[in-house]
């Protein structure tokens, strides 16, 4: 064989391994990627010939189903929700044309019968019809329902519940709401309301200043250094000038020699603003950090539909070498922006003894023939405060609500804990650029003493305060969840 032969058998070898290797690539390694592009329709037609399996709440309500269209090689499969807009978000849609969203596109191989390629490969070979499977959610209806019905009456906003031993997403709430049976019809319309956004889930992708009740991270991380103890006083006057502008406390009252307790029951601005000094950047934005900040939240859903924690400056997350009003971000001021998902984290946190949960709405995957192939196995994501400093801000949360700024979240004959927050937002455009809107919070857990539930609610473009608006919601969604128990 001469060498001209040789070459030419060689390159063609080369070739063809070259193609092979890009083949690969693109139907093996890069087919996750691949099947996320929406210009890719060939597997949500080919999803529509499979029955999709059901999306349920933790009681057995329905949230998601396939129904049949056609009959013959014309067989389709169209999906539904019964629910309505009560669980349009997080749940998403799943339609040929519009592609998927949220938890219907996180779960997407176990609704179509994905979870093992090799199975599925053995069905298409004996015969048999791919089927998808169930997915069970721990959404609670009832508590569902709660949530959204305050929140049309109080306006724009998010809950997020949260049980704080495992994880499990039993609320997850967003205002204004969407019927996912209209995205094939509505979807123009949908994406092009900017007034309302009722696409954006703002329980995960809504970005606010916390306001006060990012206090308690500040608290968290000057007991967990050892910078305070709940028993270190700081002189906290009326106003105290910060960065060249004075930082106030409502209606200028001061606190002399003012200890954990009293700072936390009445939001003393000046304290935790020197606690924030005292504490300095480190410190602060490391215990951000072990609470989630800066991180995508580890949720069942996809992560460009969940938004990140921190200090903004434009869209860029600063840390801690990056300057900052350290006495502002203490009181959750500053450029902090935070997700309803993130504060419902923080709360279940302190809530079970410093140790934090990944947050699931996911509890279990039945297949067709009714068998659990998969069970949610709740697992810690962090512990970002020791067992006693979480037993500290428990007793400090507590005043919040006995005597302080959250009575309105009391639930007679169970102990709460929490903290109300009312951040400023004058000549917010996506108010209207008034200069009265606030962003009122609420975060706690109750009972106090054997915590069952951990809730953010927050409430948008409002003139009202946490605890006049925020703080009565939490106070419904945890009762309707406790008396379900």
């Amino acid at each position: 064989m001469n060498r001209q032969i040789i070459k030419l058998f060689g390159l063609v070898v080369a070739l063809f391994a070259l193609l092979i290797g890009f083949t690969s690539y693109w139907s093996v390694f890069d087919a996750s990627a691949l099947k996320q592009k929406d210009a890719n329709k060939r597997p949500l037609l080919e999803q529509q010939q499979i029955k999709r399996g059901r999306i349920l709440a933790a009681d057995g309500t329905v949230i998601a189903r396939s129904v049949p269209k056609g009959h013959g090689a014309g067989l389709r499969y169209v999906r539904r929700y019964p629910e309505g807009s009560l669980y349009g978000h997080p749940i998403g849609y799943s339609f040929v044309q519009q592609g998927d969203s949220e938890f219907e596109q996180f779960h997407n191989d176990e609704l179509v019968g994905n979870e093992s390629e090799f199975g599925s490969i053995l069905d298409q070979l004996r015969g048999a019809n791919q089927e998808g499977s169930d997915v069970v959610t721990n959404l609670d209806p009832a508590a569902q329902t709660t949530a959204l019905e305050d929140l049309r009456e109080a306006g724009f906003g998010a809950v997020v519940a949260i049980e704080p031993q495992s994880g499990r997403v039993r609320v997850m709430a967003s205002n204004p709401p969407y019927d996912p049976n209209r995205v094939p019809y509505e979807l123009s319309k949908l994406n092009t309301n900017e007034l309302e956004r009722p696409l954006f889930d703002r329980a995960t992708q809504g970005q606010y200043p916390p306001g006060s009740t990012f206090k308690v991270v500040t608290a968290a991380a000057g007991l967990e250094s050892g910078t305070i103890t709940p028993e270190t006083p700081i002189d906290a006057p009326g106003s105290l000038e910060v960065e060249g502008t004075p930082l106030e406390n409502d209606f200028g009252e001061s606190f002399p020699g003012a200890t954990l307790d009293t700072a936390l029951t009445h939001s003393v601005n000046t304290w935790f603003g020197q606690l924030g000094q005292r504490l300095g950047n480190d410190t602060l934005f490391e215990y951000m950090e072990r609470f989630g900040f800066n991180s995508t939240p580890a949720i069942d859903l996809p992560a460009d539909e969940v938004s990140k924690s921190g200090v903004f400056d434009e869209e860029e997350l600063l840390g801690a070498n990056d300057p900052v009003d350290l006495a502002r971000v203490a009181i959750g001021q500053e450029r902090l922006a935070v997700t309803p998902l993130q504060m419902a984290e923080v709360a279940a946190a302190i809530a079970n003894k410093g140790k934090q949960m990944k947050p699931q709405i996911w509890s279990r995957v039945v297949d067709p023939d009714g068998r659990v192939t998969k069970r949610l196995d709740p697992s810690q994501y962090s512990q970002p405060i020791s067992a006693q400093t979480a037993e500290e801000l428990t007793t400090a949360m507590e005043g919040v609500v006995s005597e302080g700024t959250g009575t309105n979240a009391e639930i007679p004959g169970v102990p709460v804990a929490g903290k109300t927050g009312t951040a400023e937002t004058p000549g917010n455009e996506a108010c209207g650029g008034g200069e009265e809107e606030n962003q009122a919070w609420f975060i706690g857990f109750a009972p106090a003493d054997d915590p069952k539930i951990a809730i953010a609610a927050t409430v948008e473009c409002t003139e009202e305060f946490g605890n006049d608006v925020a703080a009565p919601i939490f106070r419904d969604v945890a009762e309707t969840i406790l008396n379900g128990e």
